[in-house]
């Protein structure tokens, strides 16, 4: 990150039957699409489904920071 940028964050979930890394995985693969110059990210929630006494499926809450194009 630079002082001479301008920077937004937005917040995301991402789900996964997998694991909570594959979660996010698919909240910044879908985020690819409709976001430019992505640079960090920051896990600020983490949940789960279960299902029969295990886990049906993760799901994480994600703030993803950008830069604003031109700044």
């Amino acid at each position: 990150m630079s002082d001479d940028h301008v920077y937004k964050k937005v917040e995301v979930v991402g789900s996964s039957t997998k694991s909570i890394e594959n979660a996010i995985e698919n909240a910044l693969a879908e985020c690819r699409n409709s976001i430019r110059h992505m640079e960090w990210f920051e896990v600020t929630e983490t949940r789960g489904h279960i299902v029969d006494g295990k886990v049906g499926h993760y799901q994480v809450s994600l703030k993803v920071g950008f830069r604003i194009e031109n700044s």
